[in-house]
């Protein structure tokens, strides 16, 4: 592999630049680009407080159409808007945001509304976190037998956070609802203590926003544990800053460790989040995805259906069939979680499915590999099979792709159609009074609307 004279044409003109993130503390002046009142500004300042926002000059320069702000799709997704959390909310933070309320009164309320937003959303703290002899460990997921979720200190911000992000509780500074650890020699213990763990998922975050000298302190001790068969990187990275694998000073180390994972004889996953086809447009997107693959690395994509961002099956028939044509693959379609502004960005399943199977069809065999739309819920990963009618009545078809008891994957169940529908607990069964995953376990009787079953533990 060649990489120290492997970068980008010079025609690129964002290559030289150093990363400049913008922040809340930027809003007022951006949003005014986008042609927004002062009354506007200030409400999107309200929601900022709440939910987290960062972006950067590759962002705002090179993604946005200003010209089409605010409705442009890329500023959607990366600025608040007004309506995405209860007007009664956004107005009483805007009116101590007027009066110049103390920083204290209007963290507090900030505080009250995130609690309100569900934080943790599909069992995250209650489930998933395992212990080691009787001790959680912190920044580590535990939801599927055979993967573990780490989720390193230094990789807990990312270099521009989405509007719909479900891990928004990691950017707002509250220790209480973050993710992280540093623990690696404590993580491969636990993980020789669960040979059943075949493949670790370092996210965040964004793991690319750590240097490689500390992207190598976590991944490298990872290499020494035979029973891995793959090591997947969670990354918007790609997509808000293709420079990390290009010109970047520490580019060329990256892409040599990347190449040593895979001389290791593990799989390196580079699970690439792209939302809307124009992320794909820049040259250095191209270059960057060139190089990763040229370490042996496979790039897989996915993102969530997001309305007025990606809500329409040409966007995701392009988006998948260009990431082809870049030599990535097709992954997944998500439905948005129940977390933070669900409510304001959610699709209903069935409008979903549709979405879906319009872009599925016309598509080739190669694209075929994406999954979707799949509900990351508490019980597992539910894919929307389709909409079928049995006995004259109008029912949902669903599957576990993935699941907490690995005895209900891939096996099909029904739920009673429902046109509004937006997540899993929003269904009811089609045949008797609970789905075939509900049951008893100890504690009481648990369904599709409460826990499932105990984190894994030693």
């Amino acid at each position: 592999m060649t990489l120290v004279n492997d970068a980008a044409p010079a025609a690129v003109n964002t290559t030289g630049r150093r990363f400049r993130a913008f922040t809340a503390k930027h809003l007022d002046e951006l949003t005014a680009r986008a042609g927004l009142t002062t009354e506007q500004r200030l409400a999107i300042q309200a929601v900022a407080t709440v939910l987290p926002f960062r972006t950067n000059s590759y962002v705002v320069d090179e993604l946005i159409d200003w010209s089409a702000a605010p409705d442009d799709p890329i500023y959607r997704l990366v600025f608040p808007q007004e309506d995405m959390l209860p007007a009664e909310d956004v107005a009483r933070i805007s009116d101590l945001l007027r009066r110049g309320a103390p920083r204290a009164e209007v963290n507090a309320a900030a505080h009250e509304v995130r609690l309100k937003l569900n934080p943790h959303p599909a069992g995250q703290l209650q489930l998933n976190v395992p212990t080691l002899h009787e001790e959680p460990m912190p920044g580590v997921q535990h939801k599927y037998p055979e993967t573990v979720l780490f989720f390193p200190k230094q990789g807990q911000t990312c270099h521009a956070y989405c509007t719909y992000c479900f891990r928004w509780a990691q950017f707002v500074g509250e220790p209480d609802l973050k993710m992280a650890g540093d623990d690696v020699d404590r993580l491969k213990r636990y993980l020789r203590a669960h040979p059943e763990v075949t493949s670790v998922l370092i996210t965040g975050g964004d793991p690319m926003i750590m240097g490689e000298p500390v992207l190598r302190r976590y991944v490298e001790p990872l290499l020494e544990l035979e029973q891995l068969e793959s090591i997947r990187i969670g990354s918007k990275a790609l997509a808000y800053w293709p420079q990390r694998w290009v010109t970047d000073p520490d580019a060329d180390d990256t892409l040599r460790l990347f190449e040593k994972v895979v001389n290791s004889g593990k799989n390196l996953a580079f699970m690439a989040h792209f939302t809307h086809p124009r992320e794909l447009e820049p040259h250095l997107v191209s270059e960057a995805t060139r190089r990763i693959r040229s370490t042996g690395a496979v790039i897989r994509t996915q993102a969530p259906l997001i309305r007025t961002i990606n809500d329409a099956p040409l966007t995701w028939e392009t988006m998948w069939r260009r990431q082809l044509r870049m030599g990535m693959i097709p992954y997944y379609m998500f439905v948005e979680r129940d977390t933070g502004p669900q409510d304001y960005f959610a699709v209903p399943l069935a409008r979903a499915y549709e979405i879906f199977r319009d872009a599925y069809k016309n598509t080739s065999g190669l694209c075929r590999t994406v999954r979707g739309p799949s509900m990351s819920a508490t019980p597992g990963k539910v894919c929307v099979d389709g909409v079928v009618e049995i006995g004259g009545e109008k029912l949902f078809m669903l599957h576990f792709i993935q699941c907490r008891d690995p005895e209900f994957v891939n096996r099909p169940f029904f739920a009673k159609y429902d046109p509004e529908a937006v997540w899993l607990t929003d269904l009811r069964p089609a045949f008797g009074d609970r789905f075939p995953f509900e049951g008893h376990v100890p504690g009481g009787d648990v369904t599709a609307h409460d826990v499932v079953a105990a984190g894994p533990s030693l």
